[in-house]
């Protein structure tokens, strides 16, 4: 448990931290008395500890003391971070903030008690004769602050005081201490909320929001007993600094810059209220599914399996997508969203699988532990498709009033927690869907790659402008020109046949001929060899004929020449192709530096932006994925491949020649005039052989 009840002490007896102005001292006089008719004022200081703790710079164990304390100004708000030239570091909106500064948050004060000295003797009943400060809360008033605290209807008041004003309730600083503490254990964000819920409404004070320097003051205040809470906080804070009270004056209290704690009250109070910071996440990425190739085990929850910012298809095949947000901190009704929006865009030749939106949360980082799926019949989010211009498909998933209420408030996230936190708040969100690959001459092929956006909007209750981060995933796509010739440029292109097949994933490619661009383009995949396209090359210009086929995966592949035109001599073997990707050193660079211009001048947003508000950027280094380069081989040679409309490394160049046959031996008139003159010399040969045997056997006779 943080130590709550000891920084709530501080904020009363030294009031929670540090004191304003050093040259403002009511009247520079160190009296240990409090003067009634002085006014006093409050300055607070607004850093980014969390970072600063991480950078080293600033140690937890600092002691707050009540007044300005000039190092730690200089340490967190005035020079620069290490590494950050441009003011702007890691705080979000790309506005000036100097140091650890934090802009733009809000503290709203009220005045809710008297300062009054209440002194008792045995004579009046007292167990012993004694002096000390008590803080006189209005019964009616007061009546929100005190249920807040679990003191309603004057529990642990100080009863002996009752006779002082019969419309007060007198409490002791230890009561009021202890019993904040107390509240804020058992449930932080139900009592966050109650007191920012109590000071908005019972009139409080709003101060100036935090400038680039993380300052703020509120002067010409009356003396008494107030609570302050945080109602404003930009969007790098995850977590909003409890409400504390504050006595104005407060007692000075020994430390770095106050040697004179204890004797004398300051009535100019700095402080130094904590926050937790840091930057919701947004991640978007894809996988071929498993139906396609087997390549992963597809599993429904493993965030790992086979999923990457950068991916693969052929025509046809089927993406699963994912989107990934560790949402922001829900610690009260100030960090409430308002408004959440995922809007998602592919790039053309990708195609939605419409109503297949699943919204999962999980408890974890890793997705391990889920906590409850929606789909779109629950009423939670509603999905809207779209195009743009540019053909691209654009799917908005819109949380709706009900789904909000749930992600802020619902209460058996954090269940047993000793910090109850509300709703989904540091829960991460999983949306899934699925996208089916065309191949045509919209897609990019090669190097450059098809982008696939995702931009997330959000707004807090306390915010008047949106939030956006945003992230992509790269699907990349490829091709193979086959340039057929004939040894003596005599064949016919027409009576040539090929065939193609994805050695790897064991299936056959079906293409459809482009006549028009003389190109064709994948359009499915089949098990069966009779199923196959049979490519027929087409006759380009330069009198070659030509076969492109588009829709490529990386992979290795097969092409069979199954016919030939007569005369000419089929190849031996497959030709084997393959097609490779490497990780290179560059990175994402989709974006520019003006993020912000880049999306406030997107048509999509404009309703927003001139509807309700302006956006900011945050900061996002996830972006920062590197992007892919692809390699081929052909029969296990080294081919450089050619470029595409500009993106390199798009096309596998391929020749295939097909030479003449050897000649048969000919029969026609000269062999059949052969044959005759053969016979008739045997015929010859035979009347001889007959003659000289009849001879013979009539010399003998």
């Amino acid at each position: 448990m943080k130590p709550i009840k000891k920084i709530l002490a501080m904020c009363l007896a030294a009031m929670m931290t540090v004191s304003c102005i050093p040259a403002v001292y009511a009247a520079d006089v160190p009296n240990a008395t409090l003067d009634p008719d002085t006014k006093g004022s409050l300055t607070l200081y607004k850093y980014d500890l969390t970072n600063a703790e991480k950078d080293g710079v600033w140690d937890s164990s600092y002691v707050s003391t009540g007044v300005y304390d000039e190092n730690v100004n200089k340490v967190l708000g005035e020079a620069n971070r290490a590494g950050d030239t441009d003011n702007s570091s890691d705080l979000g909106n790309s506005e000036v903030s100097y140091g650890y500064a934090v802009k733009g948050v809000e503290f709203t004060y009220l005045r809710v008690g008297n300062i009054v000295q209440y002194t008792e003797s045995t004579n009046d009943g007292a167990a012993q004769n004694h002096a000390e400060v008590l803080y006189g809360i209005d019964k009616t008033v007061g009546a929100g602050l005190l249920t807040a605290l679990g003191l309603e209807n004057g529990t642990k008041r100080y009863t002996n005081a009752d006779h002082l004003d019969s419309g007060k309730y007198y409490y002791q600083s230890d009561v009021l201490i202890d019993a904040l503490a107390l509240a804020l254990q058992n449930n932080s964000t139900t009592v966050k909320n109650a007191l920012e819920t109590y000071v908005v409404s019972n009139g409080g004070t709003a101060m100036p929001l935090t400038d680039s320097y993380g300052k703020s003051q509120a002067a010409n205040l009356d003396l008494g007993l107030y609570i302050i809470a945080e109602t404003k906080c930009p969007e790098m804070v995850t977590s909003t600094c409890a409400p504390f009270f504050l006595s104005i004056p407060t007692s000075a209290v020994s430390g770095t810059n106050a040697t004179d704690g204890g004797t004398r009250w300051i009535y100019d109070v700095t402080i130094y209220p904590k926050n937790l910071t840091g930057i919701p996440s947004l991640t978007k990425s894809l996988r071929e599914n498993v139906t396609d190739t087997g390549k992963h085990k597809g599993t429904t929850n493993d965030i790992t399996d086979g999923y990457a910012s950068t991916g693969t298809a052929s025509d046809g095949d089927v993406i699963d997508y994912q989107i990934l947000s560790t949402l922001a901190s829900i610690t009260s009704k100030s960090t409430y969203y308002s408004e959440l929006t995922f809007i998602d865009t592919l790039s053309a030749g990708l195609s939605y699988n419409k109503n297949d939106v699943l919204v999962a949360f999980f408890s974890d980082a890793a997705c391990t532990n889920l906590l409850d799926t929606w789909d779109a019949s629950k009423g939670y989010f509603k999905v809207t498709y779209s195009s743009t211009t540019k053909n691209e498909s654009v799917m908005t998933i819109e949380m709706t009033a009900q789904g909000l209420n749930e992600i802020n408030t619902n209460k058996r996230v954090y269940t047993g927690d000793s910090m109850v936190n509300s709703g989904y708040s540091d829960c991460t969100i999983r949306i899934t869907y699925k996208a089916t690959m065309h191949s045509d001459d919209s897609v990019v092929y090669g190097d450059s790659g098809n982008p696939n956006e995702v931009v997330m909007l959000w707004k807090r209750s306390s915010q008047d402008y949106y939030d956006t981060l945003v992230d992509d995933a790269h699907i990349f796509t490829y091709a193979v020109e086959l340039v057929k010739l004939f040894s003596d440029a005599k064949g016919d292109y027409a009576n040539v046949e090929f065939i193609m097949q994805n050695a790897s994933d064991k299936y056959y490619v079906k293409a459809e001929l482009n006549k028009e661009e003389g190109v064709y383009y994948v359009v499915d995949h089949v098990a069966d060899e009779k199923d196959a396209t049979h490519f027929v090359p087409v006759k380009n210009a330069d009198g070659e004929g030509l076969v492109i086929i588009k829709g490529l995966e990386d992979d290795t592949y097969t092409v069979t020449e199954v016919r030939t035109d007569s005369g000419y001599t089929l190849l031996k073997d497959n030709i084997k192709i393959v097609i490779s990707q490497a990780e290179t050193t560059e990175l994402c660079d989709i974006y520019t530096s003006d993020l912000l211009g880049l999306i406030q001048n997107d048509p999509r947003y404009a309703t927003i932006i001139n509807d309700t508000g302006d956006l900011k950027n945050m900061p996002q280094p996830h972006l920062e994925h590197h992007l892919r380069t692809a390699s081929a081989t052909v029969d296990n040679n080294k081919v450089n491949m050619l470029d595409d409309d500009g993106s390199a490394n798009a096309i596998v160049p391929l020749k295939v020649v097909n030479t003449r046959g050897f000649d048969l031996p000919q029969t026609g008139d000269s062999g059949t005039m052969a044959f005759s003159i053969v016979g008739i010399l045997l015929m010859a040969c035979a009347v001889v052989v007959i003659v000289a045997i009849f001879r013979k056997k009539n010399t003998t006779n």
